[in-house]
């Protein structure tokens, strides 16, 4: 056995063959093992005191099985009407050695549990044999609405239901009332025989159609349920029967795959939105992560050093709270509006909302917004009318470099002058200060940018029926600092194609050790300046940036590796820099044929100038896009390196074990920490724990405080087949699609198309080998959109699970234009596509 363990311990979850191999071996050495005396004589003994009349169930109850995080359901093997003595010990064995199912196997592997640790025990219970049975959930189990019951219900017993081979009936409950009924098919049942096992039988034609269960049988298991729930403590997954209209409960479980609702303080219906698709970051974080992100935001703080309540933490995500926003009749119809340029979805989940009877009805129609607020953004509106008609913004860029560079020396400065828990009071104050002080200042360059893009689109395809010259125009503008990065990234590689020894020793390069054996490396000595000073500028950036705990490329610089090497084998030297004055000279030639199109046009004098003004404003403000990012990134990389002094001091003084264990909890927490120079170090146990079973969640765009997933469709028309996505820059290209779901192993080469969760920053790298980009999430003004504009590259963000639909190696299409991506072929680099259901919760 321990042989065979140890072979299984060196396989992976993919390896089906081999697993299918060794878990046979397995189950083949427990079936063929004696039972020790003491156990079958336990079990008979139990047998003849239960009954030896009865028919039994022998099912299976593993250590694994039924947990908060992971439910096991349906991994092991269960036996029905199981009669007599030697069919009982005989089903026993089976479900021991049922332990090592293929399916149990692969859900133990792809869950984190090890083989030795997991353990099973033979539940044994009198058989019922219902008219009718099937599955409850306390909770919807396709919205994940928890004030909804659904109810599954057939003929006989639940073998046919859980084994798909019937379709049930559908019943769902809501405070005591029936609020759906969908009756099914039910072609099949099955049944017990009288000598043991089991029968299907077919429904006569009469039955098929008619209701398994009366409305008043399915309230009463709701309420069933409701009392189950209440005793576990959380959402249920309920097996029961009927039997002359009784009702038994045979089996109950949680329900592991529903998201967690963030909390509220009153029974009103909530919406959330997911703070994580709106700032391409959609990973589980940790908690100061989340704490400091609260605290940055500025509004809904009952002190001013608090984190916000209007930003809730569920399931390691953060989500904003729009409640508020939309109580407010002027705004609800420009909320949406303002989020389609986000996201899509987003913006279409919000109207969605707005339409609810419930929402409304709580609503106050005559709320209005407070004089002082309009006061306060009446001046960036201004602003933006001023800069869109006739400011001149030849400084502008230079401008906010300037105020960023200022803003962060004197954030540095401040917490170089305090220590222990009075810096921590600094950095809670600071924090909130950073969005504040930097919207009035970029909020009238970036509002009169996104505005004059769009009237440029909306005008010309008002006066000239399309809009051909868009792209075009849209590429390469100055002042773009996440571009400018790129470029640098490209100027290093170029330094780095010139050493085929670092080339060499990049592929291989550790973290830990990474400038000093590149410093030993023939032609490292060369490499390293222009490294380390592309560092100095950039080196606080990364992947998931505004993760406070996240590494960044100057901790961990095998980061930029792909970038590099990809840059060296697809792009020529100096290249990058020869493609970007290009795409400037298409945009000015682009803005000339726009003009040329609209004067040949009735009052195209009028319309030149008018346009002539919204490509000027256009072009020299939209690189300020990224600024507010940049900013803010220095500034948690200054917090976050003084963080850091603060937990060596902790570490120093025997409080932390390890310096980033102070990752794992708030802001307040830490001061707290400095100040007692205390803490429960299972807290950070049970939160690492928590960590690892919230990042194998996928976290909605949107929810309520019901726990409903608000799921909304891309507006695109799309053809048969394809996938739809929001169209966020123009053109057609086909290629290889590259599916990456991590920076740090990117392998992309040139014209292959980018297909990603999301895209922040730190991807950048990638676009000069992108031929087109495809993201989950995203939207017109997202950082994805806007490099792919400047890149030209076409893009279609917005495309649920694109990383899932489309396999690594496929050739596809998208259409930038239209919002859509085609798959033209199966194959993938993979050669071989696994689908891997080992989850049977639903």
């Amino acid at each position: 056995m321990e042989e065979m363990l140890s072979r299984l311990d060196r396989l992976k979850a993919d390896q089906l063959q081999e697993i299918s191999n060794i878990g046979k071996l397995i189950r083949h050495h427990i079936e063929s093992i004696t039972m020790p005396e003491e156990i079958k004589t336990a079990i008979i003994d139990g047998w003849k005191k239960s009954g030896e009349e009865w028919a039994y169930a022998v099912r299976s109850s593993a250590t694994a099985e039924d947990l908060p995080s992971a439910s096991f359901a349906g991994q092991q093997d269960t036996y029905l009407n199981v009669i007599g003595a030697d069919q009982i010990l005989q089903a026993v064995k089976k479900c021991w050695a049922s332990l090592f199912t293929d399916r149990a196997i692969i859900y133990r592997m792809q869950n984190g549990f090890v083989h030795r640790s997991v353990f099973l025990s033979v539940v044994v219970q009198r058989m019922v044999f219902p008219q009718v049975s099937g599955i409850m959930f306390t909770a919807d189990p396709v919205t994940g609405n928890r004030k909804i019951i659904s109810i599954d219900a057939s003929y006989g017993i639940g073998e046919a239901l859980v084994a798909g081979m019937v379709s049930p009936d559908l019943y769902q409950v809501r405070a005591g009332k029936l609020i759906k009924k969908q009756i099914a098919k039910k072609e099949v049942a099955i049944y017990a025989l009288p000598g043991g096992g089991t029968n299907k039988v077919k429904i006569a034609e009469e039955r098929q159609t008619t209701s398994s269960l009366t409305d008043e049988q399915a309230v009463k298991l709701a309420s069933i349920g409701r009392s189950i729930e209440k005793h576990f403590g959380s959402p249920q997954d309920i097996e029961w029967c009927l039997v002359n209209d009784e009702i038994f409960i045979v089996q109950s479980r949680p329900i592991t795959t529903l998201f967690p609702v963030p909390a509220v303080n009153d029974d009103k219906l909530h919406l959330f939105i997911s703070f994580g698709h709106v700032q391409m970051m959609t990973e589980a974080m940790k908690p100061l992560g989340i704490s400091v992100l609260r605290t940055l935001f500025p509004l809904g703080k009952s002190s001013p050093l608090g984190e916000s309540s209007l930003l809730l933490e569920a399931g390691g995500r953060l989500y904003v709270d729009f409640t508020k926003v939309l109580e407010y009749p002027q705004l609800r119809k420009r909320v949406p509006q303002i989020l389609m340029n986000v996201d899509e979805l987003i913006g279409q989940t919000v109207q969605s909302f707005l339409s609810r009877e419930e929402f409304l009805s709580s609503m106050n129609p005559g709320k209005k917004l407070e004089p002082r607020l309009i006061n306060n953004v009446l001046p960036t509106v201004f602003a933006v009318i001023k800069n869109i008609l006739f400011r001149e913004h030849d400084h502008a860029i230079a401008e906010m470099n300037q105020y960023i560079s200022k803003y962060v020396h004197e954030a540095r400065r401040k917490l170089q002058g305090v220590s222990g828990a009075d810096r921590i009071i600094k950095i809670q104050k600071m924090l909130p200060a950073v969005l504040s002080t930097l919207f009035p200042r970029l909020g009238p360059y970036l509002g009169a940018a996104v505005i004059a893009y769009k009237l440029i689109e909306s005008w010309s395809r008002k006066w000239l029926g399309d809009v051909a010259e868009l792209a075009g125009i849209t590429k390469s503008p100055t002042g773009n600092v996440t571009t400018e990065m790129g470029l640098a990234l490209g100027d290093v590689a170029d330094v780095v194609r010139n050493h085929p020894a670092v080339i060499e020793y990049l592929k291989h390069a550790r973290n830990a050790t990474f400038f000093e054996e590149l410093r030993e490396t023939p032609g490292g000595e060369a490499v390293m300046p222009v490294l380390l000073s592309f560092l100095e500028r950039y080196g606080m950036r990364g992947t998931g940036e505004i993760d406070i705990t996240r590494p960044r490329w100057r901790e961990a610089p095998t980061q930029l590796v792909p970038g590099i090497l990809g840059h060296i084998k697809g792009v020529n030297p100096g290249q990058h820099r020869l493609d970007f004055m290009a795409g400037k000279v298409e945009a000015e030639h682009a803005a000339a044929r726009l003009l040329d199109r609209l004067w040949e046009t009735p009052g195209g004098s009028f319309k030149v100038k008018r346009m002539q003004r919204l490509i000027k404003v256009y072009r020299s403000l939209i690189g300020i896009r990224e600024h507010p990012k940049y900013l803010l990134v220095q500034i948690l990389d200054i917090i976050k390196q003084a963080i850091l002094e603060e937990a060596n001091r902790l570490v120093a003084n025997g409080v932390l074990e390890h310096l980033e264990d102070v990752f794992w909890f708030s802001l307040q927490e830490i001061k707290e920490m400095i100040e007692t120079q205390r803490i429960d170090r299972n807290i950070i146990t049970a939160r690492q724990e928590q960590f690892q079973r919230d990042e194998k969640l996928a976290p909605p765009r949107a929810m309520t405080s019901e726990g409903e997933i608000i799921l909304a469709k891309p507006g695109a028309n799309v053809p048969p087949g394809a996938l739809a996505g929001s169209p966020v820059s123009g053109g057609t290209a086909e290629g290889r699609a590259r599916v990456i779901i991590k920076l740090e192993e990117a392998k992309m080469e040139k014209g292959d198309i980018l297909v990603a969760p999301y895209t922040d920053p730190a991807w950048t790298m990638l676009f000069p080998l992108a031929a087109g980009l495809v993201t989950e999430v995203g939207g017109l003004m997202t950082h994805g959109a806007v490099v792919a504009r400047e890149y030209g590259i076409p893009a279609v963000v917005g495309v649920d699970n694109a990383t899932r639909k489309i396999l690594d190696g496929q050739k596809i299409r998208v259409d930038g234009t239209h919002g859509y991506v085609e798959i033209l072929g199966p194959d993938s680099d993979k050669g071989m596509v696994l689908l891997s259901v080992c989850n049977t919760d639903y």
